[in-house]
């Protein structure tokens, strides 16, 4: 079963200031921390692939899927546009 949620970077996020300046974006590593906090019970990050950075203020839409044997799709949008952020596969403690 596929489920989904909706989380927002605030504009003044304070990674964002010095990653980079002048020109600021989410890190890769902060962006995969909120996947998992979302997907919840990650235990590993098995791949991940990043197609755009994320601006602060942006929304993104987080989809993701559990498979057999704790395997974890997931793919992250910008909210209210298909573009792809990124997407990967985790490992999560099966259920």
């Amino acid at each position: 079963m596929q489920q989904s949620a909706e989380i927002r970077f605030d504009i003044d996020h304070p990674t964002a200031a010095g990653h980079f300046p002048g020109n600021p974006i989410i890190p890769g590593a902060l962006l995969l921390d909120e996947v998992a906090r979302v997907i919840g019970g990650v235990t590993a990050i098995r791949a991940a692939k990043f197609f755009r950075p994320v601006r602060p203020g942006e929304s993104l839409r987080i989809e993701w899927e559990a498979h057999a044997g704790g395997g974890v799709k997931f793919a992250c949008h910008l909210a209210g546009d298909d573009g792809m952020v990124a997407s990967g596969t985790m490992e999560i403690v099966p259920a």
